[in-house]
């Protein structure tokens, strides 16, 4: 196994991609930390994992507070006896025109997206420095972080703003032994793209489900991604296979778009 008995962070670990990912770092031999503001449903995952005959810990955060994920990286250090590797995950997407765009919505996606994910990139990589050892740091980015989406434009933005956070910090940690990439998912079937459908539905009045198959039949590949095609890449780039590779905000979306 890749990563075997290696400790890995996962937030927006719940449901989802967050799941699928710990799910697949398990079953490479790695110890779960789950963070996510449902505790029901991380607490589920954690079974899950302990089936496996892995170790979990299930945490409830919230990653857009600063303290809360400096927080949960000691306690996944302190309850599973290491730190390895942090999955910056969690996210939330929005579905408006940008003429209807409020200071609201911009608050509290970049909230999520952007500074949840600067606050796991400065905990991870303290905390490695702390143990002076290496680290891979791990973040969610999107297709839409590559080619903008019309509707998703908050969205997006955040997406490409976590390109250039991945870039930074890789820059900035390369000295440190620490790895810092991201993963681009494209159209996923959870609840996040159900959630973006009925947003276009609201928008433009077309029949829920319409704007998901419009999509899915742009994939190359013919059909829509599922959680484990994400956490295939990602148990790659968590595990020793990755070691030079850095800075690099990766498409696994089966032909959508191309770089």
């Amino acid at each position: 196994m890749r990563l075997h008995n290696k400790t890995i962070l996962v937030t927006g670990a719940a449901q989802g991609i967050g799941r699928g990912i710990a799910l697949r770092l398990a079953q490479e031999g790695a110890n779960i930390a789950l963070v996510d503001i449902k505790k029901d449903g991380v607490n589920q995952v954690a079974k899950e994992i302990e089936a496996l005959g892995r170790k979990a810990v299930a945490i409830t955060a919230d990653i857009s507070n600063r303290d809360e994920v400096f927080a949960a990286v000691d306690h996944a250090e302190k309850t599973l006896g290491g730190f390895d590797t942090i999955i910056n995950n969690a996210g939330i997407a929005q579905v408006q025109f940008l003429a209807d765009v409020t200071p609201e919505i911009v608050d509290r996606i970049f909230k999520i997206n952007v500074n949840g994910v600067l606050w796991g990139i400065q905990a991870a990589a303290a905390k490695f420095k702390h143990r002076k050892q290496k680290g891979k740091i791990i973040n969610a980015a999107s297709i839409a972080g590559h080619d903008a989406m019309v509707m998703l434009g908050i969205y997006s933005a955040t997406k490409f703003a976590v390109r250039a956070l991945t870039q930074v910090a890789a820059k900035e940690y390369a000295h440190d032994g620490i790895t810092v990439n991201a993963y681009c998912p494209g159209i996923v079937g959870t609840d996040m793209w159900v959630e973006i459908d009925e947003g276009f539905s609201k928008v433009t009045g077309k029949p829920k489900g319409e704007t998901y198959k419009k999509y899915v039949e742009d994939i190359a590949l013919g059909r829509a991604q599922t959680p484990d095609d994400v956490a295939a890449l990602v148990a790659f780039l968590a595990s020793e296979d990755s070691d030079y590779i850095t800075g690099q905000s990766i498409i696994t979306d089966g032909g959508i778009v191309y770089r």
